[in-house]
């Protein structure tokens, strides 16, 4: 990496595995701050949206910081944001948990639903179908493998497409967004931070992408 480090805003809205976060996109050489500054959130070169734990519980912290219209901003302005787990998942215009449907940020098409698989959660190493050129995935073997876990995906891959997106997919008895790319959003429903190496080559290309 040449010249300055890019400045990457890891999110705290009270949701996320920050601190496992912040380390793994630091590892890229990259300037990392954990925040809730909105400020800071809009300025940064990259803003990463981490998550964990229910879709409704991400949103309802979402809402409280009131982060969304910032995220939503740096969108529209071509400004890079990477969604992690559920925070890939608040991205897409609702989640359905337990019969409950809780409107999401709405930058995605689509809806977060529970995976139609034997065994739930879906929890271990997968390998991925990367999309047509993927950023994201670049120069990572073909048998790379991610660590997810989760019960919960966007399957809905035809709104995707439409919407334009690049796909990449896994499959956990049927198929299901592994990794969005559109535009300055990108997405990944598996942890890179606990994915080792191949999760460090999503988050080199993601910021060497700044």
């Amino acid at each position: 990496m040449t010249g300055p480090a890019p400045r990457i805003v890891v999110l705290d809205y009270g949701s996320g595995n920050l601190r496992s976060a912040e380390r793994a996109v630091a590892r890229t050489g990259a300037d990392v701050t954990v925040t809730s500054d909105l400020r800071a959130a809009a300025a940064a070169d990259g803003l990463v949206v981490p998550g964990v734990g229910a879709y409704a519980a991400c949103m309802a912290g979402m809402e409280r910081l009131g982060a969304g219209p910032v995220i939503a901003r740096r969108v529209a302005e071509g400004r890079p944001v990477l969604g992690i787990c559920v925070g890939m998942q608040i991205l897409f215009e609702t989640g359905v948990e337990h019969g409950v449907e809780t409107k999401g940020l709405g930058l995605l098409p689509g809806a977060v639903t529970r995976l139609t698989a034997e065994r739930i959660p879906h929890m271990g190493w997968n390998t991925v179908a990367p999309a047509d050129g993927s950023v994201l995935l670049d120069g990572l073997p073909d048998d790379a493998r991610f660590y997810f876990v989760h019960s919960y995906g966007a399957s809905d891959l035809f709104a995707l497409h439409r919407a334009g997106a690049r796909v990449t997919t896994a499959t956990h008895d049927e198929p299901f967004a592994a990794v969005v790319e559109m535009g300055a959003l990108s997405a990944a429903q598996f942890h890179p931070e606990k994915s080792a190496d191949a999760g460090f080559g999503l988050l080199r290309n993601w910021v060497a992408g700044l």
